[in-house]
This record gives C-alpha cells, structure tokens and sequence, in this order.
C-alpha cells in the first residue's frame, strides 16, 4: 500500500533501528473547554474513557504506568522499546515546569526511547515550544493536536473552544521548530457531508504536518453528541461510504503526510453508533482492497 499512501508503521521503522510500541499514560489532566477556561462539559462527542486502555491508570504514577504498559506488551515481544504517548485529555495544559518533570520522569524509565504528546492548540506557549525543540534534539517526539475539521461553524457546535487559524498557527510554530508534528481529524463531524470533508483534505494538506490521524464520527454513550443522536438522529457513515470517503480523502493529500489511522475503535459498551463490528485492521484490509480496485 505504499504507492497509495505512507503508513504510520512503515515510517515508525525508518525513525528506529528496533522495534518500537506506544504506551499510553494518563497524567491526570483536564481540557479548557472543561474546566471553565473557555467552556463547560469538554467536547461534545468526547467520553475519555474511549481513550484509555486497561493498564493505563491514572491513580498512578507514570513511571507504573509505563511499567504496566511494558508488562503487558513484552509477553508478545520481549525485546521492545517504547514510546511513552500522553493521550489522555490535554497534555500540555499544565505550568511548564510541572510538564516537562512528566516528560523527564517518562524518559527516564528503561526502554523508553521517545515521547508522543496529545494536546490541543490553544495550550501551547513558546517557553513550552523552546522546550520541545531542545528534547527532540535528544530523543524522538511527537506532538500531535487535535484540529478535529476546519470548518469554524463546525468547531463552535461541537464546543472545541478555538478556530482553526489557532491550529493553524500551533502546527506551523511547532513544525518551525523541526518538530515532528502531527494532527487528528474527524469526518462525519455533525452538519458535515462528504463534499465538505475532501474540501477540507487540501487545507489540511497544506499544513506542515508529520502525521495525520483520521477517524469517524462516533456517538458515545455519556456525551452531549448521544442526546442530540437521541432527540433527531442524523447520518453516520456505513462502512461502504466511509471506505469510499477516505480513499477519496486519501487522494487530496500530499504523499509524504504520514497517515496512521482511519478508524477509532470505541469499546462495545460505550459505543452507540455506528455499529460496524470492524477491528482497525480488518477496516484497513477493506480499504485496501477497495483502492486496488478503484485503481485497476
């Protein structure tokens, strides 16, 4: 599949001489669309619990956290090493000083070769930046935003909390820098049809990205999104659609953007809709496939 696009694995292969896996820990963080800052009850499609695998725990330390992870990954290879992924909620919302002794502390466990940091646009200064630019002169970093559409009207309903020239602006600042970058969307975000996703695919093209993760829109249980489905459900894409968006997508973006994924896959019991019964894998398969064909 590398002449149709450049997946995230391949890549990954080519920054290290060994193979590498990502634990996720969870640092106790909030967002500013929580606690006030600049809005209330986070996201409306957003249950963090979709987030957060079963050795990820909060209620300890990273370093146990990354323990754990590196427990439960070596039974299936015993000779990995590990990146350590800030994902949970948002990972740069804190005082720089309290971050970087998080990041340290991640780098300093055995086997760790690298960081990814999930965050939003709007909690980035350039003390933080400054920072960034000098650990990835050390180690391997990531730091990946979440941009979610470029559509303004869509980030207002869905209570992002900022426009898209603030994601903008923080990709370009940190890319700036020599900082690998990446961002994540969300096609079939409400009010936004196919047509309005692959208008978007060439501005996010645009951008000094890494990588790019894409997914579909989910309805999740406890979520402002799951009343509005409730009340006056609207149309989430079936696999067939979906597969035909994102080949479609693929097609707009420029062939060294980095594409890690295409679907997120909620847990049976929070999800609402859609219900594919798809492991990320067998999507993938679908989806090459159709591509194979379309290009016969």
């Amino acid at each position: 599949m590398e002449k149709y696009y450049r997946d995230f694995g391949n890549w990954l292969r080519t920054q290290f001489p060994f193979r590498v896996q990502k634990i996720s820990v969870n640092a106790g963080f909030t967002c500013p669309n929580r606690d006030g800052r600049v809005g209330r009850g986070g996201c409306i499609y957003c249950n963090n619990q979709t987030f957060n695998p079963t050795y990820c725990d909060n209620g300890q330390g990273i370093s146990q956290q990354l323990e754990d992870g590196k427990r439960f990954f070596a039974r299936k290879y015993p000779d990995m090493k590990y990146l350590a992924y800030f994902q949970a909620y948002t990972n740069t919302y804190e005082t720089n000083d309290h971050l970087k002794a998080l990041y340290e502390e991640a780098l300093a466990v055995k086997n760790v070769v690298g960081i990814v940091i999930g965050t939003r646009p709007d909690c980035i200064n350039d003390d933080l930046l400054d920072y960034f630019e000098e650990l990835n002169r050390r180690t391997f970093l990531l730091v990946e935003y979440g941009v979610e559409t470029c559509n303004d009207t869509t980030l207002r309903l869905i209570n992002r909390g900022h426009d898209f020239a603030c994601a903008r602006h923080a990709i370009e600042e940190t890319a700036y820098r020599g900082i690998r970058t990446g961002a994540h969307i969300i096609l079939g975000l409400p009010g936004e049809d196919a047509e309005e996703s692959l208008r978007q695919a060439p501005i996010i093209s645009s951008l000094p990205l890494t990588t790019l993760k894409i997914h579909q829109m989910q309805v999740i249980r406890g979520t402002r999104l799951a009343r509005m489905y409730e009340k006056k459900p609207f149309h989430l894409y079936t696999v067939e659609e979906y597969i035909q968006l994102i080949a479609n997508y693929i097609q707009l973006l420029r062939k060294d953007l980095v594409l890690e994924r295409f679907v997120s896959q909620s847990p049976p019991n929070l999800l609402i809709a859609p219900k594919w019964g798809l492991k990320n894998y067998e999507f993938t398969h679908l989806l090459h496939k159709y591509m194979e064909n379309k290009n016969r």
